[in-house]
């Protein structure tokens, strides 16, 4: 049949249903007919409009209420579908029934609907925010999961609201693994602590983690078994952090990560130190009788004799106290602290013994290391809990002056 006049079209429109349908599906129908047939009895016909081009948005208004799904389900795959040819500047009465639609359909109460709108608007950048909005925050995983780990729509403000509300793993690891996670949606992941988010959260290489959240995460990895593996592919890897992967982390995953080339020579080096420190160590001995081959062990260097001697060569950094606390190794760091400071052992010791969180961020300062290494030497070295730890000022700066600093050392008998 060519084409279709408004005649012909008339007498179909109110025939048997397959003429109906007929009629309503043709582009050239005329807008009024069009119109009619959107109150059809038949759902068929009516899906038939929802999906016709050619229809009225005041028809495809109704159908976005209709009782069936199967028409609402065909209107949002037309609707969804002009919105990349939607105009921001120019905002008419079509725009705005056509915006209005689309907020109604994000509202079904058919998951199938509500996805369809999902499949079609997850990662357009011009999506109505109101639509994405609303989708984002559905119940319905299957619904906000690919606008939640997609949508460019959404801010960090938006997210960290999400994250807030303490949503379901499901939709929490969607927010983990999207392009870019920022440093401050990748913090607020990680105090969830939940285990599979987290997972996300590392297995995904272009998440920005902080070194002191990474440093959080580590406290807590040696509990998390699903953290281990991407821990130990995860990309830019500082040399204190691989040392205490290598440390807690199974015989497999450590070959992984002394096998990994992307790595700088420096963190493949602490990565070898910590796999010496978890080996036992060697038991020779000449006359044992046992065929081997007996090796004279060279003499240990003390933790304090190894703190000095970095000192005196210039190479007793930070970077070398953290590995050694992720190590356990208390003696060395005792030693490095006193070296770094210029304040006697034993008043090192008696600050650490304290457990005072603020005297021990002090003796850090004094010792000139970072607000990061002096979390962990709270944590790890002094045992203060988590809960107590005194925490950098806007991202890395110490929470106290200079003043208040020395006041804190002067408690100790620090001059």
């Amino acid at each position: 049949m060519g084409g279709l006049d408004y005649d012909t079209a008339k007498k179909l429109a109110t025939g048997d249903a397959a003429d109906r349908r007929f009629v309503a599906s043709r582009a050239e129908t005329q807008p009024e007919i069009l119109y009619l047939l959107a109150t059809d009895k038949s759902a068929e016909v009516r899906r038939e409009i929802a999906l016709n081009s050619s229809t009225p948005r005041q028809a495809d208004m109704m159908l976005s209420t209709d009782v069936d799904e199967s028409v609402r389900s065909g209107l949002a795959s037309k609707i969804a579908a002009l919105v990349p040819t939607l105009s921001a500047d120019r905002v008419g009465q079509i725009e705005r029934m056509t915006l209005q639609i689309l907020e109604t359909l994000a509202r079904d109460r058919a998951a199938a609907v509500r996805g369809v709108m999902v499949a079609a608007l997850k990662d357009l950048p011009n999506a109505p925010p109101t639509v994405i909005q609303q989708l984002a925050r559905d119940l319905d995983a299957s619904i906000s999961g690919p606008v939640l780990r997609h949508s460019p729509i959404l801010t960090d403000d938006d997210l960290l609201e999400i994250i807030a509300g303490a949503p379901e793993d499901e939709r929490l690891c969607a927010i983990a693994e999207r392009a870019d996670v920022s440093v401050a949606v990748s913090d607020a992941i990680v105090q969830t602590e939940r285990e599979a988010a987290v997972a996300s959260l590392l297995g995904n290489a272009s998440a920005q983690i902080r070194e002191e959240t990474l440093d959080r995460i580590l406290d807590l990895a040696p509990k998390h078994e699903p953290w281990h593996a991407p821990l130990v592919r995860r990309p830019h890897l500082p040399p204190a952090a691989a040392a205490r992967i290598a440390g807690f982390v199974t015989d497999s995953l450590v070959k992984v990560l002394e096998s990994r080339s992307d790595l700088p020579a420096e963190t493949r080096q602490a990565i070898t130190q910590a796999v010496r420190q978890r080996l036992p160590a060697a038991k020779t001995g000449a006359g044992t009788g046992n065929g081997l081959v007996d090796e004279e062990e060279a003499p240990k260097e003390r933790p304090a004799d190894r703190a000095r001697r970095l000192h005196k060569e210039k190479k007793l950094t930070e970077d070398t106290v953290t590995m050694a606390l992720g190590q356990g190794d208390r003696g060395f760091v005792m030693a490095s602290l006193a070296l770094l400071s210029g304040l006697p052992q034993p008043i090192v010791e008696k600050i650490i013994a304290g457990q005072s969180p603020r005297g021990v961020t002090a003796l850090c300062w004094k010792a000139k290391l970072t607000m990061r290494a002096a979390r962990q030497v709270q944590m790890r070295l002094a045992q203060i809990p988590p809960s107590n730890v005194l925490n950098a000022r806007e991202g890395t700066k110490y929470p106290m002056t200079d003043d208040e600093m020395k006041w804190q050392l002067e408690f100790f008998g620090v001059e």
